[in-house]
């Protein structure tokens, strides 16, 4: 599943493709977590596969505020972060005619069918989830939903029928999971769920840290020289591009491994202007117009979205309204799918 993008986690880390029974196209499913922010990495790493899927496919988006609960929160603080983060994607170009856009907890049958999902997998599977052991490391406090929120995960695929799911090493474990308790329920209960196969996704740049750049870029650096987050000031952005470390010579040449600064900010540069970066460095024999020719394409790329994000942060009730549609679409697709789980198991009919 995300990337089910760190601060704000995209749980899948493109999106989870599901076929329709009533139309040629695939669905597509994704959510983010509403905490923190949406980074650079993150739009140009799987936001913008959002954008492009929603013209070919049945696009299901969800800010996923349930998963966000497995740590403790600030309530004034999560709601408006649930808000912002429902604005930006709003700003980056979904468009509620095109896609299901929709709040997680605003559809109760993710909640009641992950409590079916976690008395379907087993203590011993929870347990080896090793981003539960990553997260729960050295922390005083440790939620029972940090331990079960692979179980919610998994009601979030197969609450839409999924088929095939995208995802990175880092959530392969918990799809994983997914296909396991999805077989476990249609081997004791009869045929309920489709069994999701993991796919590839379209691949989108890989941004690293600006400073760090053998580490992907992340908000929860300690630092966030490295870091550009999608509304931060224009003039920051400048300045932190400018800043990017590099390495001792002036060759510009895409070589990850080599040259891990270097091939960043070809990366970005080529993603922000639709080229390879193997092309980009071909026009340049030093880091400083890289850098500034970098700097000027995020800029006149995040420009028209941070424009954007102002327009829609003035009308709240828009985007509650137009939330409140994304919610209504989704339940008519994860109701059907929660029925059937419910008649499988045995709970009587409401």
């Amino acid at each position: 599943m995300a990337k089910w993008v760190g601060g704000v986690e995209t749980y899948l880390v493109a999106s989870v493709t599901m076929s329709s029974t009533s139309t040629a196209q695939a669905r597509v499913f994704s959510g983010i977590k509403p905490t923190g922010g949406v980074h650079l990495g993150n739009l140009l790493g799987a936001l913008r596969n959002w954008v492009e899927d929603q013209y070919a496919h049945d696009a299901v988006y969800c800010v996923v505020d349930l998963h966000a609960l497995t740590v403790p929160q600030d309530p004034a603080e999560l709601r408006a972060a649930t808000i912002e983060l429902a604005h930006l994607l709003m700003a980056i170009g979904l468009d509620s005619e095109l896609c299901t856009l929709f709040v997680q907890s605003h559809v109760p049958a993710h909640a009641e069918l992950a409590w079916l999902m976690e008395c379907t997998a087993s203590f011993g599977e929870l347990r080896r989830m090793t981003q539960f052991k990553d997260k729960s490391e050295g922390s005083e406090f440790v939620s029972a939903g940090l331990f079960t929120y692979p179980a919610l995960m998994a009601a979030d695929i197969l609450l839409y029928d999924a088929e095939r799911v995208p995802v990175g090493d880092d959530q392969r474990q918990h799809l994983e999971l997914t296909r396991d308790v999805a077989i476990r329920f249609n081997s004791r209960y009869g045929d309920t769920f489709v069994v999701p196969e993991a796919a590839i996704p379209r691949a989108g740049a890989r941004v690293m840290d600006l400073q760090e750049p053998t580490n992907k870029m992340s908000k929860s650096d300690d630092t966030s020289a490295g870091c550009i987050m999608l509304l931060d000031d224009l003039d920051s952005i400048e300045k932190k591009i400018k800043r990017a470390v590099t390495d001792t010579d002036s060759e510009v040449r895409f070589d990850i491994a080599g040259k891990p600064g270097v091939s960043n900010l070809l990366s970005i540069l080529g993603a922000a202007t639709g080229r390879e970066p193997e092309e980009v460095a071909e026009g340049y024999s030093q880091y400083g117009p890289l850098k500034a020719d970098t700097a000027e394409a995020v800029i006149e790329m995040l420009r028209p979205i941070q424009a954007r994000f102002t327009e829609l942060a003035t009308d709240p009730g828009e985007t509650a309204r137009l939330l409140e549609v994304g919610a209504d679409k989704a339940r008519s697709m994860a109701h059907p799918v929660l029925a059937r789980a419910r008649q499988s198991i045995g709970l009587t009919a409401r």
